[in-house]
């Protein structure tokens, strides 16, 4: 990947944490030049400079994926920086405030669709945007097993990442005909901060764990793995379609 030409520029949305930052960090192994996004400045020069230590060239962009324009200016400058865009990653997402159906709100709806849903619409619109004239590029949104089978006290978060499903979809069959994939990981139950705050404790998690055919949360390497899989050349004939990587949940 030292061939300037050939070596991917990749983007990853929502990358300072968990899978996200376990992608990014795989990436740069892999020698790709890469721009990483999220909300928080100090957190986002850090995970700069540790890739850079790596060997990758890697800028920081803060970005919030709600915002059209802010989303728009994060591509122009991953643009700017290495002239084109080969990869995307869509990773930014929250799990929302869990709890049963008879809990929620549209104020609770609202703002986990918006981070879910919005964010990864709009990201798609100017990677697009991007990718359609090259002529080429590889997208990758990160949805979630609960998206394929839901879970009790997840609705609003478990139809979020349905939707997900269908934007990917979609966006695959829009953009086929430009040489462009758009492609979906679903990750089952994985080691993060967001499962933490999910479970809201380890009896849970071990739940959880217990539940899956492989008796274990995966880890979030091992969807950064994926990822690149999905998103990579070696992937070239796989588009519209969501991988699931849960530890065999979505064979039960």
């Amino acid at each position: 990947m030292n061939n300037p030409a050939t070596t991917p520029v990749v983007l990853i949305t929502g990358a300072l944490t968990g899978i996200g930052r376990a992608t990014a960090v795989a990436f740069a192994r892999e020698g790709a030049h890469l721009v990483v996004s999220g909300r928080h400045d100090d957190a986002g020069q850090k995970l700069a400079i540790e890739l850079r230590e790596l060997g990758a060239q890697a800028e920081f962009v803060k970005a919030d994926v709600r915002n059209d324009d802010e989303v728009r200016n994060l591509v122009d400058q991953t643009v700017a920086r290495f002239g084109r865009l080969d990869i995307a990653v869509n990773n930014a997402g929250t799990e929302g405030q869990p709890g049963p159906i008879t809990e929620q709100t549209a104020d609770k709806f609202a703002a986990t669709f918006d981070t879910n849903v919005l964010g990864v619409l709009l990201s798609l619109k100017h990677q697009l945007r991007v990718m359609q004239p090259q002529g080429k590029g590889s997208i990758v949104n990160i949805s979630s097993a609960f998206g394929k089978i839901g879970a009790p006290g997840a609705s609003v978060y478990a139809a979020s990442k349905h939707a997900v499903e269908g934007l990917t979809k979609s966006a695959a069959l829009e953009s086929v005909s430009f040489g462009v994939r758009v492609n979906a990981v679903a990750p089952g139950p994985i080691q993060t901060g967001m499962l933490d705050r999910f479970a809201g404790g380890e009896e849970v998690k071990s739940y959880l764990a217990n539940g899956l055919p492989m008796k274990r949360l995966g880890e979030a390497n091992e969807i950064a793995n994926a990822i690149i899989f999905v998103a990579s050349d070696t992937g070239s004939y796989i588009t519209g379609q969501s991988i699931s990587v849960d530890g065999g949940r979505t064979a039960l």
